[in-house]
């Protein structure tokens, strides 16, 4: 919610205009005028007889008025009394009492006259009266004996004084005595009993009068008061009275209303209009009356009608002539009815309707004063001319007295002079001074020139053109210097010369000239008006619920005109906010931290600048968990019931949502309680369930949205009284520990569930299905019993009773168990495998009957164990691997198994104990699969057209191999596959020379091995025919010379070298000279192979079978390993000797990259030759 103010478009331009009106009659001081009486003391002048008294009369006027007194209706000379002095260029007088003046001697009616050449002008009436505060007098106060029941009034009957004094009654100890409808103080201080009771003994009834004119309090001596009851009384005076006494057995009686004032059954008041009319009833009576108000023929007046003092004083403020009537009070209790009616008249003393006012006139012009008040009785109307009565002050041809009303023809200089209008009735009078001053002057206007407004846009703008003259000018606005006159309904224009723009608009801004002539001349005068934008408030701060020791945050964003400077102002109700670290106020919010719950309430937000403010407000709610509740009662018990009540705390602004109910057993667990039940958060009132023999307490919490209260205070103890059990133990259970015994547990009873002292059970078993008797034991409060000598595993009927002192619980259920179990004593018979592949294996096998089984059928256990592989005829390590099938199956699978080898395996059967005895090994055989791949492939001695292969057999052949399969391709030297070649081996070969291979050629190879069932994966690896004999015949010697590693090393430095100048170059934006030589000088037959290339003499032990995509020679994965990086010379020490020339120039290509296929991703792993390694750098 925002409020806007424009404060000087509306109540301070509002206030400015009504003064512009009343300055506009005022004349200059510059000019001749009469008096005019500015300030003066009250007619009604109470003074501090301690302190001076001061009586005001100041006057303006031109020339400046002298001052004279008259004091009870002679002249006062002041000059003859010195303790009177009077304040220069002043007609106020100090009397001088704090040096020893008396107060008392200055009493009287003062009257002030100020007086120059053109008139004179006389203050009211001032009745100076010093202030009294009398003692009370002295008098013996008798005690009241007062009987229960009837009323009674102590009466205060303070001392007269002046002003009146404020009446209230204390105690002792200066406490305000309790009032209450039956006990309450009427308005003339006597304190009112409607009816006594024996709490109303006491000594120190002390009525006080407070002065606060002198700031003094009085007091009356202490007023004592006894209540006798009727049974103290009979008891008092029972030795002493007969029967027939008038205390004998009577109780107190109950009386209908008595009015204890106003007495009788009507009264008069008469109260003056504008003032406060205050009506009393108080009544007596047993029970204490109520009072109702009404007035006869008519409604109590709305809005202004109050009822106090317990409803029994009405309040009626700012009567009027149409409050007078009659006004009924009715007290009433259950005996009947009293009533009042008191005729109220309403006076009024004078009050004006037209005060007369100031008159300037020019010479030859005509005017009037009126003068016109009224009253009840209606007043009369005295004129007086410069405080003299008008009948018999000197003549003036110029002026009529017409009643109320004189007027001015033809006026003269002459004819300036102050007159009097003196309006009174039997309640007092009115005196108005009102000149006529007669002026012959050209127009001024009073407004400053050039001043500045500036207004609120959409709000009024009124523009100030104070003025004077004489004959009064004639006003006219412009907008502008040279603008036309403005006129329409646009703009009002004040008599006072203001100019009114209701709607400014920012279009309104701009200059304005006010034009005043007369017959005499001719001013003008301009004025600024500047119209701003409004202030808003464009982010308002919005309703927050936050949980206590929380943190909230208000927004209040604003927008502005930028001329503007705004201050931003928060209220916490309406009040300045806390002064508090942990609200922190910043540009545009306010922060707390750490919310507590004096934090709740309305934060305002106030935004003010110099013309206008606004303001928007949000409510912040402080939320907690609940009080707990207080005022545990008990009610109503009963055996097993009884009914809890509690008053709920303080929600902390959250509903409680509900009440849970807890409960404490303080005779068998003590300090330990328990849930009982919950109810709504409206409901404070339960009706709870018990059982026997619990030494009961409960608690309460409350429940809010935001969590648990702490829990109450328990309420009182109850216990409940013995009966026997009300239920048996539950889980019961029988089950065998060992063959020859049956353990019966079960759950005993909580202390609770007891129901009374001496708790035992009932254990009962017999065998099921055999026609036994029950047997039965009594057990102490356990949980355990075991039966002994019982048959293995046979099925028994349990029960379990509870019983006390005072009996047995009702007759439990039966539940079945089992003696103990033993191991099963025979195996699965009939065991049948079924081989379904080369990895997979059914087994069958009969069940055991489940006599043999002896115990609970927990499933059956297969151990199956490899003894050999058929194919390598080697035994090794047998591990033995079991599989569980639960419950009563009859089958199960064999998954894992490995291709063409030899298997036992045997079948158990499982129970509760343990594991029967294996049925006898079954053999069985897996059928041939394909085998893994060849453990190695080794591609060695390259020469002009040929490469030698070696390999190793598949690590698992999974039958017997038939032969090995070779595939071989070129590659171009654009990554192109040549054709494919295929090559069966037989399966006895370990290597394989290839011939008539082109030279200088890389081929990739394919190699996988073959059983009778098919083929196994594959391994691919690559290799490069070297270019003639001779390097090849000498790569190994120089692979190992000395000279030929330094020559290495020092082409590798160079290579460095030439890779930074390379790099310098490139930066400064070169080419690189022998880059560019070798592109130019490129021989078709010697190109350095990448390093992605080198790959030789390696195997990969994953499948790959396809031959590479056209165009492809580098693996799919694009993947190299560190340690197949072609950087490592300590790789160089293994794989294929290196051949060179006789003058050390290298031969052949170097191959040690592992590839993979994209289906089949498998890889080699043969390191590369130093001297191939080497070619990537020529």
């Amino acid at each position: 919610m925002m409020k806007k103010q424009h404060i000087p478009a509306s109540k301070a331009s509002l206030v400015l205009f009504l003064c512009q009106m009343i300055s506009a009659l005022d004349v200059p001081l510059d000019l001749s005028q009469p008096p005019t009486i500015t300030q003066q003391s009250p007619k009604d002048y109470i003074v501090d007889p301690r302190e001076n008294i001061v009586i005001q009369c100041e006057a303006k006027g031109k020339p400046p008025p002298s001052f004279s007194w008259t004091r009870n209706g002679t002249h006062f000379d002041i000059d003859k009394d010195a303790q009177v002095t009077m304040k220069p260029n002043s007609g106020t007088l100090v009397i001088n009492i704090m040096n020893g003046g008396k107060a008392e001697a200055y009493e009287g009616v003062y009257q002030c006259t100020a007086r120059n050449e053109r008139g004179a002008a006389i203050s009211n009436n001032i009745v100076i009266r010093p202030s009294r505060s009398p003692l009370w007098t002295k008098e013996k106060l008798e005690p009241n004996h007062v009987r229960e029941g009837d009323s009674l009034v102590l009466h205060c009957r303070p001392p007269v004084g002046l002003p009146p004094p404020i009446i209230f009654w204390m105690d002792n100890a200066f406490q305000r005595l309790p009032q209450s409808e039956r006990v309450s103080q009427g308005l003339n201080g006597d304190l009112y009993f409607s009816n006594v009771q024996p709490e109303d003994t006491r000594e120190d009834y002390i009525c006080y009068a407070r002065f606060n004119h002198t700031q003094t309090i009085q007091q009356k001596q202490p007023i004592s008061v006894k209540v006798f009851s009727m049974d103290s009384l009979n008891d008092t005076i029972a030795a002493n009275l007969s029967d027939t006494d008038i205390y004998g057995a009577k109780p107190v009686t109950e009386r209908q209303p008595v009015l204890l004032t106003p007495t009788g059954s009507t009264s008069t008041k008469v109260e003056l209009r504008g003032n406060v009319l205050l009506l009393e009833c108080i009544a007596a009576g047993l029970p204490t009356p109520a009072i109702r108000w009404i007035k006869e023929g008519g409604e109590l007046p709305a809005n202004r009608t109050f009822l106090e003092n317990f409803k029994k004083t009405l309040k009626i403020i700012d009567v009027s002539e149409a409050d007078s009537g009659n006004y009924k009070c009715i007290a009433r209790n259950a005996l009947g009815s009293a009533h009042h009616v008191i005729s109220v008249t309403v006076k009024a003393a004078p009050y004006w309707i037209t005060a007369p006012r100031n008159l300037v006139l020019s010479p030859g012009e005509d005017g009037t004063l009126i003068c016109r008040a009224n009253g009840n009785p209606k007043p009369t109307i005295s004129w007086l001319a410069n405080g003299v009565p008008i009948a018999i002050a000197p003549e003036d041809p110029s002026r009529k007295v017409d009643g109320d009303t004189i007027i001015f023809s033809h006026v003269q200089e002459r004819s300036s002079a102050v007159y009097q209008c003196n309006a009174s009735n039997e309640y007092g009078y009115l005196l108005a001074n009102a000149f006529v001053n007669v002026l012959a002057e050209p127009p001024r206007i009073l407004t400053p020139a050039n001043k500045l407004y500036q207004v609120i846009a959409d709000s009024p703008a009124l523009l100030d053109c104070a003025y004077f003259g004489s004959p009064k000018p004639e006003i006219e606005w412009f907008k502008g210097v040279k603008g036309s006159i403005l006129r329409g309904n646009e703009y009002v224009f004040h008599d006072n010369g203001t100019l009114e723009i209701p709607v400014a608009q920012k279009d309104s801004t701009g200059t304005y000239t006010c034009v005043a002539r007369n017959e005499l001349g001719k001013i003008q005068n301009e004025v600024q008006l500047e119209v701003k934008d409004p202030t808003m408030i464009i982010k308002q701060p919005e309703y927050k619920v936050i949980q206590r020791y929380g943190q909230v945050s208000f927004e209040c964003i604003i927008k502005h005109d930028s001329t503007l400077v705004p201050t931003v102002i928060w209220l916490k109700d309406n009040d300045e906010l806390p002064d508090d670290e942990r609200f922190l106020v910043g540009k545009d919010n306010l922060t707390i931290m750490n919310v507590t719950d004096k934090d709740d309430g309305t934060y305002t937000c106030i935004v003010n600048t110099t013309l206008d403010s606004v303001s928007a407000s949000a409510v912040l709610t402080v939320v907690a968990r609940p009080n707990p509740p207080f005022d545990l009662e008990l009610t109503g018990q009963l055996e097993r019931s009884v009914e809890l009540s509690w008053i709920p705390g303080d929600e902390n602004n959250s509903p409680i949502t509900n009440f849970v109910i807890e409960y404490e057993d303080g005779l068998h667990e003590p300090g330990v309680w328990h849930y009982q039940m919950e109810v709504p958060g409206t409901q404070t009132t339960v009706q709870l369930k018990l059982s026997p023999y619990v030494n009961y307490s409960f608690r309460v919490i409350a429940v809010n949205e935001i969590g648990r209260s702490q829990p109450s205070e328990p309420s009182e103890q109850y216990l409940t009284k013995s009966a026997n059990p009300d239920e048996n133990p539950s889980n019961v259970q029988g089950i065998g520990s060992e063959p020859d015994n049956l353990v019966i547990t079960w759950e005993s009873l909580k202390g609770f569930q007891s129901n009374g002292p001496g708790l035992q059970y009932k254990v009962s078993w017999r065998q099921k299905d055999v026609d036994d008797e029950w047997t039965s034991v009594i057990v102490a409060n356990v949980s355990k019993y075991i039966v002994s000598g019982t048959p293995t595993f046979v099925p028994y009927e349990i029960k379990v009773q509870a019983l006390n002192d005072l009996g047995y619980a009702p007759e439990p259920s039966e539940v079945i168990g089992h003696s103990g179990e033993d191991l099963p004593m025979v195996a699965p018979g009939n065991v049948q495998v079924h081989v379904i592949n080369s990895t997979l294996a059914k087994v069958n096998w009969d069940t055991v009957p489940l006599k043999s089984v002896r115990g609970h059928l927990q499933g059956y256990k297969v151990y199956y164990w490899k003894v050999q592989s058929l194919s390598r005829r080697s035994r090794r390590h047998v591990e033995k691997k079991i599989l569980t099938f639960r419950g009563n199956k009859t089958f199960g699978m064999l998954p894992g198994l490995e291709p063409y080898s030899s298997y036992k395996l045997n079948v158990r059967v499982v129970n509760g104990k343990g594991e029967g005895p294996a049925s006898p090994d079954k053999v069985f055989k897996t059928p041939e699969g394909v085998p893994s791949s060849p453990s190695f492939l080794k591609i060695t001695n390259p020469t002009l057209d040929s490469l030698t292969l070696e390999w190793g057999s598949p690590t698992h052949p999974n039958g017997v191999l038939t032969s090995y399969i070779l595939k071989f391709q070129p590659i171009n030297n654009t990554h192109e596959l040549g054709p494919l070649v295929e090559i069966r081996i037989p399966a006895n070969e370990s290597s394989l020379i290839l011939k008539n291979l082109n030279y200088s050629t890389r081929y990739k190879f394919y190699f996988n091995a073959q059983t009778s069932v098919g083929s196994g994966n594959q391994i691919t690896e690559e290799a490069v025919t070297i270019m003639d004999e001779a390097m090849a015949s000498r790569q190994v010697d120089i692979a190992t010379q000395g000279w030929f590693i330094g020559l290495m090393c020092a082409v590798a430095l160079l290579i460095l070298i030439l890779l930074i100048v390379c790099f310098i170059r490139r930066n400064k934006g070169g080419k690189y000279p022998v880059k560019e030589k070798e592109d130019a000088h490129a021989d078709p037959e010697i190109q350095p192979m990448k390093e992605d290339d080198g790959t030789f003499g390696e195997y990969s032990d994953a499948e790959d079978h396809k031959p590479l995509k056209k165009g492809s020679r580098t693996p799919s994965d694009r993947t190299v390993k560190k340690e197949d990086s072609d950087d490592s010379l300590v790789d160089y020490g293994e794989g294929v000797n290196g051949q060179f020339n006789e003058d050390g120039s290298f031969i052949g290509q170097y191959s040690g990259k592992k590839e993979k296929e994209p289906a089949e991703g498998n890889e080699s792993s043969e390191a590369p030759s130093p001297v191939n390694a080497m070619n990537s750098f020529v």
